[in-house]
């Protein structure tokens, strides 16, 4: 009996400061995010990041909170109903962090008969402080508590056409309005997680290519794979190449993260004469802290401060109809090619072709 196990990042399970820094010291505590060594990991979560951050963070959740709770876990229960009548199979929600869990969702499919699962990261690209560490959990969730499932484990899908498809069609009615510039704003991780994937342009240098199709690092470079998101829907919504522009958010701390940063983008755009600005989020599947407060709230703030006039979010795809279909290719897909449940290490990795350790 096969079923899907969808797993996401994670959300508080409230907007208290309790759940909020419950929540936090999870997911900063977890090495592939944080990645020092533990004791100053828990030296740098506890003593510099959780005594302010949770205020600040609980603020942030009540301006998105919606009546069903967090976003993230609504549209994800929206999107499991959608998967599971169009794959014709039990399909269960979990997030790395928080509720709901990975054990609670393995429970429920091993409950209804499931003995193989196809893990589903809704990160389309690869990143150890998003894909690498979901897969992992589950892997280490099920080893503990239900041995005898058979996993089997999506791979990054950046550039996959039914995932292309759904991201231009979510585009599209903005796309026919008039604008200026089309902002690709990816979620951003420090240059030392790229350097750590094997990243060929791992420090920012402006003009320098990243990693290829065919390079070794090609299957573990964020980077490249996010430009190859963005490279792809513009040829498929067959823009003009001068009209959009590629820019990582969210960074924290002081070390350097991938550039070009997207509040700094935004204000640049706007100085140069961008009047009418879309901003895509494509890294993230379903709307979110960081595409709904931080992008569309302090995201507008920020651009129209600097002299722009109009700032419109093309929301994620949520869940759309079309991007529910492409999942469920998706997973046909995986299903019929029969994806392999063991997988080499990633130093061992040469494409994006082999499942993901």
């Amino acid at each position: 009996m096969k079923g899907i196990l969808l797993i996401n990042l994670g959300s508080p399970d409230s907007t208290t400061v309790p759940d909020v820094r419950l929540y936090l010291r999870e997911f900063l505590m977890d090495g592939r995010v944080l990645d020092v060594p533990w004791l100053p990991r828990w030296f740098i979560v506890n003593c510099a990041i959780l005594p302010k951050r949770p205020y600040e963070s609980a603020e942030a959740y009540e301006k998105i909170w919606t009546p069903q709770g967090s976003p993230l876990v609504a549209t994800g229960r929206a999107v499991q109903r959608g998967l599971e009548a169009r794959a014709g199979m039990p399909v269960e929600l979990a997030m790395r962090y928080r509720n709901p869990s990975v054990k609670q969702a393995l429970a429920n499919l091993m409950r209804r008969g499931v003995d193989e699962v196809y893990v589903f990261p809704l990160f389309p690209h690869y990143a150890m402080s998003s894909f690498e560490t979901a897969v992992e959990h589950v892997r280490a969730v099920a080893a503990r508590h239900a041995p005898h499932l058979r996993l089997r484990c999506a791979e990054p899908y950046f550039d996959e056409p039914e995932y292309i498809g759904a991201l231009v069609e979510s585009a599209a009615d903005y796309l026919r309005e008039d604008f200026d510039h089309l902002l690709f704003s990816f979620h951003g991780v420090p240059e030392r997680h790229l350097r750590k994937g094997g990243c060929a342009a791992a420090e920012y240098r402006a003009g320098v290519q990243c990693c290829k199709p065919g390079m070794p690092s090609y299957a573990t470079c964020y980077r490249a794979q996010c430009l190859a998101t963005a490279d792809a829907f513009v040829r498929a919504a067959a823009l003009p190449r001068e009209n959009f522009s590629v820019a990582f958010q969210s960074r924290l701390g002081r070390d350097p993260w991938m550039r070009p940063y997207t509040d700094m983008e935004l204000k640049r755009l706007a100085v140069a004469g961008v009047k009418k600005l879309l901003v895509i989020c494509p890294a993230f599947t379903a709307d979110c802290l960081e595409t709904l407060e931080e992008i569309a709230m302090r995201g507008r703030e920020t651009f129209i401060e600097a002299g722009g006039t109009e700032f419109r979010l093309i929301p994620c795809l949520n869940e759309r109809p079309a991007w529910l279909d492409a999942l469920a290719a998706m997973v046909r897909k995986a299903f019929g090619d029969g994806v392999s449940s063991a997988a080499p290490p990633r130093s061992q990795r040469q494409s994006p072709a082999m499942p993901v350790s």
